[in-house]
């Protein structure tokens, strides 16, 4: 018994003799009926065959989404459940949009040193969401037209916004010749000092013993070093970051800076560094550090952290306290909630040096659209989804309340006020109570280059390392600053 033959291989077969098969009839006489049927069905695979051959590539097997992949990068959570949050987000957006996602995460340093790398290959994402070490880098990205306007987006919800968070997502755009909004804020952090109650009560001392005036403070965390060292407890009484490396260096920097009312510039964003005065102050925060770390009393490692090290000697009580931009640190206790609600604590920075209370620099999460973006309108339409106050507010306590809300609607939500919460309820109340202000960057983005560099950290380590004087350090840190502002207006 012959095999029969495959049906594809039929078809191979009638298109390779096409030619033949063409001089049938499509009529013939009735006695020949089921011919007829054969040779039309013939026919119309050999059409089909033609018309294959004839049929452009890209309209083959090709739907009008297929290609559309939306690529994001965004800052790597200290906790999973930052990146499930997020997750979640995405997963909710591709069900309700039909497009997808490809989400990648990346740690604050992995985030910054890709950035950098890929800016100069062009292989970039369609989104960005900016960690704290690249939020210094939008300025100059909207300076040079390298970031869409998402004007469109943020103008019908604007009124949502409070004025501060948006200057921070306004930018002057020099190719255009125009200023506008070219990224989108999030959320928004601060400064807070975290400690460790359950250490101060080994040496019978509690939250309400901490001073509020500003040298009383700090001397404190030094004498709690000094008597839980008697005890045997081998601690730094304080974790101030002093590397170059860290972003943490330059931000508890410009905050001790302004607790010594150190104006880099004035309100127009103008260099204010010819200012003897400020100079002086300059040379007094540098000191200021130089005596903590000369007396013991900062760990001498602190000159290599990375970003997230002031975390790690915290929560592995190798200080006695820390400062940090965010609630990363009670987030990475949050499940256990003895070390949480009651071992853990959180503080504002005390009084200024001149009794005057304390201002808060803060910093707002953005997250940028390029330019050259091939999806413009479905990254668009994600960032539309990811703002609705009800989608971000519920992504920012999922994601346990690390960062703060940027939303009027969102702080609504009694999650954010919850007294039985020390960490978030502090955060709140620093923002609703609390004086802020922005940090320079968003005066000038020639100011961005200043943090970029981290000329703060390397004026540090002039005096730490090298041990070269205040005054030596803070005119090189002056004559630098000075330098790129230049540069900056050449360009």
């Amino acid at each position: 018994m012959k095999p029969k033959t495959k049906p594809a291989q039929t078809i191979a077969k009638c298109c390779k003799n096409q030619r033949r098969f063409h001089h049938y009839p499509f009529i013939v006489p009735k006695r020949t009926r089921r011919y007829t049927l054969i040779a039309l069905i013939l026919s119309l695979i050999i059409i089909a065959c033609n018309q294959a051959s004839t049929i452009p590539p890209s309209l083959v097997n090709t739907s009008p989404t297929e290609t559309k992949v939306l690529k994001i990068w965004w800052d790597k959570g200290f906790t999973l459940e930052e990146d499930e949050a997020l997750q979640q987000v995405v997963s909710n957006w591709q069900k309700q949009s039909g497009n997808k996602v490809k989400l990648s995460f990346y740690s604050t340093d992995e985030l910054s040193q890709k950035v950098e790398r890929e800016l100069r290959t062009g292989d970039l994402p369609d989104l960005i969401a900016m960690s704290k070490s690249e939020k210094s880098r939008t300025a100059r990205l909207a300076w040079y037209g390298k970031l869409a306007d998402v004007s469109d987006l943020i103008l019908p919800v604007k009124s949502l916004y409070p004025e501060m968070v948006l200057k921070t997502v306004s930018f002057y755009n020099e190719s255009a010749q125009k200023r506008s909004y070219y990224a989108l804020p999030i959320h928004q952090a601060t400064m807070h000092v975290y400690y460790w109650r359950d250490l101060l009560e080994k040496v019978g001392r509690s939250e309400s013993d901490i001073p509020k005036d500003w040298d009383g403070f700090w001397k404190f965390w030094k004498q709690m070093q000094n008597e839980l060292r008697a005890k045997q407890i081998n601690i730094y009484g304080l974790g101030l970051p002093l590397s170059i490396a860290a972003g943490d260096t330059y931000q508890t920097f410009e905050h001790i800076l302004e607790a010594y009312d150190v104006q880099i510039l004035d309100a127009k964003g103008q260099l204010q560094l010819n200012d003897p005065e400020v100079r002086q102050g300059i040379v007094k925060v540098l000191d200021w550090y130089a005596q903590l770390y000369q007396q013991g009393y900062l760990p001498p490692d602190a000159l290599h952290w990375l970003n997230p090290d002031n975390n790690r000697n915290l929560l592995n009580r190798k200080v006695l306290m820390t400062t940090n931009e965010t609630l990363s640190i009670p987030a990475a206790v949050r499940q256990d909630p003895d070390t949480y609600r009651k071992k853990l604590g959180i503080l504002e920075f005390p009084n200024k040096p001149s009794g005057q209370p304390m201002f808060y620099l803060i910093t707002v999460q953005q997250v940028v659209l390029f330019a050259d973006s091939k999806n413009q309108e479905i990254a668009k339409d994600f960032l539309a989804y990811l703002i609705q106050p009800e989608v971000i507010g519920n992504y920012l306590k999922t994601a346990g309340g690390r960062h703060s809300p940027v939303l009027k609607p969102v702080w609504k939500d009694p999650f954010w006020t919850d007294p039985n919460d020390p960490h978030v309820s502090m955060a709140t109340k620093t923002f609703i109570q609390g004086k802020t202000r922005l940090f320079y960057t968003f005066q000038n983005p020639a100011y961005s280059m200043v943090l970029k560099e981290n000329v703060w950290g390397k004026a540090i380590q002039r005096v730490l390392v090298d041990r070269s004087s205040s005054e030596q350090a803070a005119d090189e840190a002056i004559a630098r600053i000075k330098q790129i502002f230049a540069q900056w207006d050449s360009k």
